[in-house]
């Protein structure tokens, strides 16, 4: 197996990694009430599973991560030149930052370091001590909406059916997991969005927050309703590990120019 295939297959685990993440997120809020994000996840199977399960979480995380960031600059998912595809590249990057992220993450687990808090929190605070830092959080207000915005248009269009292998994206219960996924996915985005606006406008980065501080602002039953898309969008993560259409990143040629080989 070729370094290319290597990093598609570890791309699978990290799809399946992505899906665990979100089955923990929503049956923690459904069960318990317990709002987490993917870092509050990883952090609680990391203290169950110990470090062999932190080691998986953090190769597949990476790859995944690897894999999105070289769709965002090679085109390797066929996106197209046109403004959607610059759009879908561009959230491929963002995505592939933020689940390297997250796998540096269950690095510092496996080190004994604690968990990080909130990320949002954390960007609005040290943004607000500077200079005018009120307007990148607003900023970065409009982009966690477009992001939102972007989620719900692919639950309503069904788009991320086109990268599934046929035979599975025609079945019902795949279908609609991803949209009731997608749509949660992107009620979170644009409440995440609408929460760091305030703290920007009113200058209080505790006002700011990712998923975590969303599911504990809803109150019941919309808690309750996207902790549900929440658990749709885990258990479709886990059909693409296995039935999505990946295209290998071409590794192998990068290393060989590198290096030099032929």
């Amino acid at each position: 197996m070729n370094a290319s295939a290597r990093l598609t297959a570890l791309t699978r685990i990290g799809f399946a990694t992505r899906g665990l993440l979100y089955l923990v997120i929503s049956l923690l809020i459904l069960r318990t009430g317990r709002a987490e994000d993917p870092s509050g996840a990883i952090a609680y199977l990391g203290r169950g599973g110990g470090q062999v399960l932190l080691a998986v979480i953090a190769a597949g995380l990476t790859a995944y991560g690897i894999w999105r960031l070289a769709d965002a600059t090679l085109d390797i998912e066929r996106h197209g030149a046109d403004r959607k595809g610059a759009m879908e590249r561009a959230g491929a990057g963002v995505s592939g930052a933020i689940h390297l992220f997250l796998a540096w993450q269950a690095v510092q687990l496996m080190r004994g370091a604690a968990s990080s808090g909130d990320g949002t929190q954390e960007g609005a605070r040290t943004a607000l001590q500077l200079p005018g830092g009120w307007v990148l959080v607003l900023v970065g207000a409009a982009l966690l909406a477009a992001l939102g915005a972007v989620q719900l248009a692919k639950a309503a269009k069904g788009s991320f059916l086109r990268y599934l292998d046929p035979s599975v994206a025609s079945r019902s219960w795949v279908r609609w997991s991803g949209r009731a996924g997608y749509a949660a996915r992107g009620a979170v985005f644009l409440l995440s969005g609408f929460l760091l606006a305030r703290a920007g406008i009113e200058e209080r980065a505790g006002e700011a927050g990712g998923m975590a501080r969303v599911l504990s602002w809803l109150t019941s039953p919309f808690d309750l309703v996207i902790g549900a898309g929440l658990l749709a969008f885990g258990l479709f993560s886990l059909v693409e590990a296995r039935y999505r259409r990946l295209h290998d990143v071409p590794v192998d040629g990068a290393i060989r120019r590198a290096t030099g080989w032929r």
